[in-house]
């Protein structure tokens, strides 16, 4: 069986489709740091897809893995010459398979941070594009601030420093490029928080001004960051999926990705040094994604969060397991309908009940098998990014907020670090012992969990959400969560039993 690589793409096009381009003749126009499995099935995607059309050759991606860990990475994308099998999964068992050729290049920081710097300053690279998480932008959920005291950001704020991170190494290469009479590359970040460009030009602006107070004026003033929004829902590649990608289509890839049928991609027009002509592609080009990326965060990522613990308790393991059960569906369509949608701004071109609806659909898709493991990662990034906003909207417009204070309470009893039947939960946060440490005293101290200000802020004071959220904890303590969901859509949740004792503040 073939490995996939340059020299093996032209015995692959009767299995799978592949690209019919000159890839040796695309000339990189696009820096991207973090080459993940959302970035390959998503932006990447995007560009092959014009490449294909004919358009585009001087946008090809060159891949920088900031991590040690991204190291594998780039063993798989040296030894495929940056190539890649992209599987599209249907929800009625189809496949669609193709080669995406659109990252021709990846180079690994740790191993040359000079060199990753040297690209990004050189005079072809026009944008500098993102997919580095929520937690990667170093801001701080309540206050919005930059972290300075991070250990990796203080060493790269050393002099001759080597560079770790990708505010190091974003604002060097920015340093040199002003330097050499070129105009900044437009940064493109493409992770799931809301105003992603407004947070990463405040991330890295503060970082530069840490370095000099000058530069850091000018990145604000000087350096363009649109906002966007992205969708694809995209599970990590397993074991199983490189097996069955050679099993269906004959071809030998050590890191394949596999995704839904769904693609989205909304993308404010604001770019210093000009564009690919993505629109041509299928990606929205508009003058604000606010109304976008509201609907998405609010609607598919904080309905995420709601499967991801309230799921796991329940017993579930996979996505689409949860996702089919009736239960789940009612609960996660009356949050949606009833405390996120209010929250909304009109979405042009959207009919939100069926983009609920469509939502269930995407995450009852059987063939995904996306984890509920995956979706409960970094919860202490993301769940204050998605779920909270909605809680706070809603208290200021004397909204519901039950079920948002039942996912709250989720998570919370999720991260005891035991599931209903005793068997241990794995943890994986960069909070994680803070986060243990609180819940497991919550049973006596019912708010330990919820006086977590740098998460939560002022929630605890604010009896209007603590009732619920007491509630619901309760509940899960006493029931579980089948029973907890019962009550919800059926709008019977008790009170807190007076046992659990006072504020715990």
């Amino acid at each position: 069986m073939p490995q996939l690589s340059t020299a093996t793409l032209a015995s692959l096009g009767g299995s799978l489709s592949v690209p019919s381009y000159d890839r040796s003749s695309v000339r990189t126009g696009i820096v991207h740091l973090g080459v993940g499995a959302f970035h390959r099935s998503h932006q990447a995607m995007y560009l092959d897809r014009l490449m294909e059309e004919g358009k585009a050759r001087d946008w090809g991606i060159c891949g920088v893995g900031v991590l040690p860990s991204d190291r594998r990475m780039a063993e798989v994308m040296a030894a495929q010459d940056g190539l890649y099998t992209l599987v599209v999964k249907h929800s009625d068992g189809r496949f669609d398979a193709r080669v995406v050729g659109s990252v021709v290049e990846y180079l690994l920081a740790p191993d040359d941070p000079d060199a990753v710097v040297e690209k990004m300053a050189a005079e072809d690279t026009r944008i500098v594009s993102l997919t580095v998480t929520e937690g990667g932008y170093n801001i701080a959920a309540i206050t919005g601030e930059f972290d300075p005291t991070h250990p990796d950001v203080v060493s790269d704020l050393r002099p001759g420093a080597a560079l770790r991170t990708s505010f190091g190494l974003v604002t060097e290469a920015l340093v040199r490029r002003r330097d050499r009479g070129l105009a900044p590359f437009t940064v493109v970040s493409c992770d799931n928080i809301q105003h992603n460009g407004d947070v990463a030009r405040r991330s890295f602006a503060a970082f530069a001004a840490l370095r000099d107070p000058e530069l850091g004026a000018w990145v604000e003033r000087e350096v363009p960051f649109p906002n966007s929004m992205v969708d694809r829902i995209t599970p990590a590649t397993t074991d199983d999926d490189r097996a069955e990608v050679a099993r269906r289509f004959g071809v030998d890839d050590a890191w394949p990705v596999v995704c839904e049928h769904f693609t989205q991609w909304v993308l404010e027009d604001r770019f210093g040094l000009g564009r690919p002509p993505l629109e041509d592609a299928g990606v929205q080009i508009v003058d604000d994604v606010d109304p976008y990326e509201r609907m998405k965060l609010r609607l598919l990522n904080a309905s995420h969060q709601a499967l991801a613990y309230l799921g796991h308790l329940a017993g579930y393991r996979l996505v689409h397991d949860a996702a089919q059960d009736p239960l789940f569906q009612r609960f996660l369509l009356g949050y949606m309908e009833e405390e996120a949608t209010p929250t909304l701004r009109p979405v042009p071109g959207i009919d939100l009940e069926d983009y609920r609806r469509t939502l269930i659909a995407r995450f009852s898709n059987p063939h995904i098998r996306d984890t509920l493991a995956r979706l409960a990662f970094d919860g202490s990034e993301r769940l204050p990014k998605w779920l909270l906003p909605v809680v706070r909207d809603q208290l200021a417009r004397g909204g519901e907020v039950r079920r948002s204070a039942a996912v709250v309470a989720g998570w919370a009893r999720y991260s005891e670090g035991v599931d209903e039947q005793g068997r241990p939960i794995e943890i994986a946060d960069r909070r994680r012992d803070p986060l243990m440490a609180a819940a497991r005293r919550e049973r006596e101290e019912p708010l330990a969990f919820l006086a977590d200000r740098a998460l939560f802020g002022d929630l605890v004071d604010d009896e209007r959400f603590t009732g619920p959220y007491l509630a619901a904890l309760a509940s899960l303590h006493e029931r579980g969560a089948r029973a907890t969901l019962e009550a919800l859509v059926g709008d019977a949740l008790p009170t807190p039993s007076t046992s659990l004792g006072g504020t715990g503040r």
